[in-house]
């Protein structure tokens, strides 16, 4: 049996409590039940206990000397920081595209010669799965150490099949040898391989016919994506590449609206994608439709951020009824960051969400944009024990002092795993 862990005495607890079935909207976004003096006794790697620090110490006197203490005192305590979009594991790096793009060209021109998404498949077809897993091993670490307990990964550097499979087994043991949790989606619809560029519909039959039943097939991913973007995927392509991997059991989920209005948000909401992800570009009747089939709409500002573009109107989203959740899109050509808390700030002074919206984004609603809400994202009895505190009193601190990882102490399934800002 696991030691318990009582974590005790925290300036705020943040619970979310109540919000396990459904993302929050509107006005629930900014309901985060936050205790004051708050505590968590974890046993088994389950929260057993959320209280006061004086209601916990009086329910577990008879224990008090059986559980590991973890003391919060003047700190922020949250749920485990969920990232719901990243493409983690990759080979390469392309600081010679931000040169180029700080003169002014853009993201698809780039990509059209040659660059973007095409570069970084060539460096991950290249790289042996060794490689990979101790690339995206480190970058786990750093994901951890800012707060970071849950990560979606998805494949989409190799498009054929031999590369996608190897992304995706990498992500696999990656799951099972890191403390983080890494939620798997296949995303061969990342790009149109050069050799098809006059023929796209030919490697949308392959994504169909072959790669999509071989992923359900092998186990080896929860979520089928694709980019929905002119010069990308057509909608009409994207609803054939995400029905195809509902049939195999895929959940979808869809790049949407990133560049152009291209009916993405719609089409997530046709489909029944459990989220759409971008939506820059993204129309009102699209996020009416997304609000209205309950579809999480997964905004990424630090890509904007990345490419000098305008933000998601993040809080047009949630005045329409939007569930929205923040990630980092972490990935080497326009959105090369693990730090979640600097995204929250750009949700903040980029996206007009207020301090509490943002973090229900990187908590319940993240974690309901991977179908983990019954499981993490919220403080509740019952729930895995991944906590995150934060050496600031109070939750509006972590918005209002940007570019800081505030990250004290992080708990992974009631395991402390990093203490002081470092890894334990």
């Amino acid at each position: 049996m696991r030691k318990a862990l009582f974590i005790r005495n925290a300036s705020q607890l943040v619970t979310l409590e109540g919000s396990s079935n459904a993302p929050l909207i509107k006005g629930a976004m900014s309901e985060l039940k936050i205790i004051e003096n708050g505590s968590v006794w974890i046993e088994d790697g389950v929260i057993q206990a959320i209280g006061t620090d004086k209601e916990l110490a009086l329910r577990y006197a008879a224990r008090l000397g059986e559980a590991d203490l973890v003391d919060a005192t003047g700190k922020l305590v949250t749920p485990g920081l969920v990232d719901p979009h990243t493409h983690l594991v990759f080979a390469g790096s392309r600081e010679n595209e931000f040169n180029m793009r700080l003169q002014g060209a853009t993201y698809m021109e780039i990509m059209n010669a040659g660059g973007g998404i095409h570069s970084t498949t060539r460096a991950t077809q290249a790289a042996t799965h060794e490689q990979l897993f101790t690339e995206s091993y480190d970058r786990l670490n750093q994901f951890l150490r800012h707060g970071v307990t849950t990560v979606e990964a998805k494949s989409g550097y190799g498009m054929e099949w031999e590369t996608e499979l190897k992304q995706l087994e990498v992500a696999k043991e990656l799951n099972e040898k890191h403390v983080i949790d890494v939620v798997p989606t296949f995303m061969g619809a990342h790009a149109v391989p050069k050799e098809y560029k006059e023929n796209p519909d030919v490697f949308v039959d392959l994504l169909i016919k072959e790669m999509i039943p071989k992923v359900a097939e092998f186990g080896l991913a929860e979520f089928n994506d694709v980019f929905c973007e002119k010069g990308v995927f057509t909608p009409e392509q994207s609803r054939e590449i995400l029905e195809a991997g509902k049939r195999h059991g895929l959940v979808a989920k869809i790049h949407a609206d990133e560049i152009e209005p291209y009916e993405g948000a719609e089409l997530a909401a046709e489909v029944g994608a459990v989220s759409a992800d971008h939506l820059l570009k993204a129309s009102e009747k699209g996020m009416k439709a997304m609000a209205e089939k309950g579809v999480v709409g997964v905004l990424l500002p630090g890509t904007a951020y990345f490419l000098m573009a305008e933000s998601a109107n993040g809080r047009k989203m949630i005045d329409i009824g939007v569930p929205v959740a923040l990630s980092t899109d972490c990935n080497p050509g326009s959105s090369p960051t693990v730090s979640l808390p600097f995204i929250m700030s750009l949700g903040c002074l980029k996206m007009g969400m207020t301090p509490a919206e943002v973090i229900a984004a990187v908590t319940i609603n993240a974690a309901h944009a991977i179908n983990r809400g019954s499981e993490i994202g919220s403080l509740e009895v019952g729930k895995k024990g991944d906590v995150t505190i934060f050496n600031v009193s109070n939750y509006m601190k972590l918005q209002y002092s940007y570019g800081v990882n505030h990250v004290d102490t992080v708990v992974k399934n009631g395991r402390v795993v990093v203490v002081g800002g470092q890894l334990a």
